[in-house]
């Protein structure tokens, strides 16, 4: 269970991180409430996660999630660029956070 809410918890902080820069300066209502939304829902899944898995982990995983998640949202659709070498760089993100459970 403590993974599920991990992955989880991950996903919802690509959710905020996104959030966040669409919220200009925490200037926009909507963006800003879907930011404060998705930080508390995500520190409190990967709180939860971190009493069964190890730190280290946990929150390597946790940041792997949502830092290839964000990216990813960035080139899909905030106008980053698309290159082969971001898309591999990328996968082995993704690869790395595989590893990591299967070696827990």
């Amino acid at each position: 269970m403590a993974w599920v809410v991990l992955v989880v918890s991950g996903v919802l902080e690509a959710v905020w991180a996104t959030a966040l820069g669409r919220s200009d300066g925490l200037s926009r209502p909507v963006p800003t409430a879907v930011f404060v939304v998705g930080l508390v829902l995500s520190m409190s899944g990967l709180g939860y996660a971190l009493r069964t898995l190890p730190v280290g982990t946990g929150y390597a995983v946790w940041v792997g999630i949502g830092a290839v998640l964000t990216a990813a949202y960035g080139m899909a659709f905030g106008g980053e660029s698309v290159t082969p070498l971001r898309v591999l760089l990328l996968a082995g993100i993704v690869g790395c956070v595989i590893g990591l459970k299967l070696a827990h």
